[in-house]
């Protein structure tokens, strides 16, 4: 598995897997994510997301998590290279 290409989690296409290089955020952003099992190294699926600007579904250690789009803009995320 190679890693190569950076976008954020509201950007990604439903079913592919990436690593979090960075959460873009405040200290409360950065903490409620981290409560959530999102952080910098851990890999993620999105699993899928709503129209217009709607929540984002992802998966993290097996677990199902759904947050919204702003979130998602600022976790910063390497693909895996298919």
């Amino acid at each position: 598995m190679t890693f190569n290409r950076q976008t954020t989690v509201a950007y990604m296409e439903t079913g592919e897997r990436g690593r979090v290089i960075e959460i873009a955020g405040g200290y409360g952003l950065t903490r409620r994510l981290e409560a959530m099992g999102i952080r910098p190294g851990k890999k993620i699926t999105k699993v899928s997301s709503m129209l217009m600007r709607g929540p984002v579904t992802i998966q993290v250690d097996g677990a199902q998590l759904a947050i919204g789009f702003g979130m998602a803009r600022r976790i910063l995320v390497e693909l895996e290279s298919k």
